[in-house]
């Protein structure tokens, strides 16, 4: 008999999201069951589509040749892909966010990270460090983004989208998988004679989502039909009113304390919950819980542009004088020439002639201009507005 504790490795086990025996985070029929049931040659051939825009991604960002082949296609488990994988992996978390909802990673071996790193910085031996795995991460977000472009072409998902890829190197025991089964992607990828492999990994829920968009049928995950009551109606309008029986998702269900509805129409002995007959309760009561008054959330609409009391409260301020000074340059100077400076002594500044002025405002830099003479006077003509990027860099 158990004494209720874990043992290590259980614990084990669930940090690294295996099922032991019902404390897994999920059931795992369902998840078999789903993926067996798609059709794997819809993706298997949306990807292929894919590779040529991939190598060439890879090419410019390198500047060498890159090909890489159709991938393999195929439902697995976490233990398969462990038995596929290095000890040590580079795994690039992108998960499906909008359109699609669920798990989508990929996998590649540390030598393969590596050699993309090195090509791409220049250099011989990259190590994997901060800056090499956000290298990774951005060659992942090129190749994420063509799917969700060829995707989105289909017409049947809007709004796709990923959530920006995360790169980690770790054991590959620590890698998070989709819980049960899930559909594996292996792209063979070769550069400079060397042979790799680039695992993508996608949740059952994505897999039929894709597979639905791109006409393979319906998802699994879609919502039911819900049945027209007037056809209910017909169906039981053959039916005897005192056999007390019920339509509830499609099958019959037994009343309970109903006796005889004599002329009543049977849709005042039916209680609807969601477009679904419920059985009734004498006294005409739905059976059950109070159905809770559930509605659509509603998002205000964004529009671009300030507000009425945004523009009110410009409009407070609007006869404020601030100060609008032109800088031709700076330079700096010891003190011991600032006193011996005299009249006829020339000053060189840091900027060439006819190079464009600063324009400040509050001696905050706001725009660049070049340098007019109107009737003797100097003025300035404004050719460039900087950016808020720009005008946030200068006040640091």
């Amino acid at each position: 008999m158990s004494d209720g504790a874990i043992s290590q490795d259980e614990i084990d086990a669930l940090l690294s999201g295996v099922d032991i025996g019902g404390l897994g985070v999920s059931g795992g029929s369902s998840s078999k069951n789903t993926v067996a049931s798609l059709d794997l040659s819809y993706i298997e051939k949306f990807s292929a589509e894919t590779t040529a825009t991939f190598a060439s991604s890879l090419e410019t960002m390198t500047g060498s040749e890159f090909q890489v082949n159709a991938p393999s296609v195929e439902n697995v488990d976490r233990d398969t892909v462990l038995r596929k994988v290095p000890e040590m992996v580079v795994t690039v978390i992108s998960d499906f966010s909008e359109g699609l909802i669920g798990d989508h990673l990929f996998l590649m071996a540390p030598e393969f990270a590596q050699k993309l790193t090195s090509l791409i910085n220049k250099e011989e031996n990259a190590e994997l460090d901060d800056m090499a795995l956000s290298v990774i991460s951005e060659i992942v977000s090129q190749h994420t983004g063509t799917e969700i472009t060829n995707l989105s072409k289909t017409g049947k998902l809007n709004g796709l989208a990923c959530n920006p890829a995360e790169s980690v190197h770790v054991p590959k025991a620590m890698v998070r998988f989709p819980p049960e089964n899930f559909v594996l992607l292996s792209y063979p990828v070769s550069v400079e004679g060397d042979l790799f492999t680039l695992w993508e990994v996608i949740s059952s829920e994505v897999a039929s989502g894709m597979i639905s968009a791109l006409g393979g049928g319906s998802s699994t995950n879609s919502q039911p039909v819900m049945p027209d009551m007037n056809s209910v109606n017909n169906m039981m309008g053959g039916m005897d009113k005192n056999q007390g029986m019920g339509m509830m998702g499609g099958m019959a269900q037994p009343q309970m304390g109903m006796g005889n509805m004599g002329g009543m129409n049977m849709n005042q002995g039916m209680g609807m919950m969601g477009g679904m007959a419920q059985p009734q309760m004498g006294g005409g009561m739905p059976m059950g819980m109070n159905i809770p008054n559930v509605q659509s959330l509603q998002y205000p609409t964004l529009q671009q542009g300030m507000s009425g009391f945004e523009q009110g409260n410009i409009g407070l301020i609007m006869d404020v004088y601030m100060e609008m000074t032109v800088e031709l340059g700076r330079t700096k100077k010891q003190i011991k020439e600032i006193l011996g400076m005299g009249e006829g002594t020339i000053i060189e500044l840091d900027k060439l002639a006819g190079e464009p002025v600063d324009i400040l405002v509050n001696h905050k830099p706001i725009a660049k201009g070049e340098v007019v003479v109107i009737d003797e006077n100097f003025g300035v003509r404004v050719t460039e507005i900087l950016s808020p990027i720009e005008r946030v860099s200068d006040l640091h």
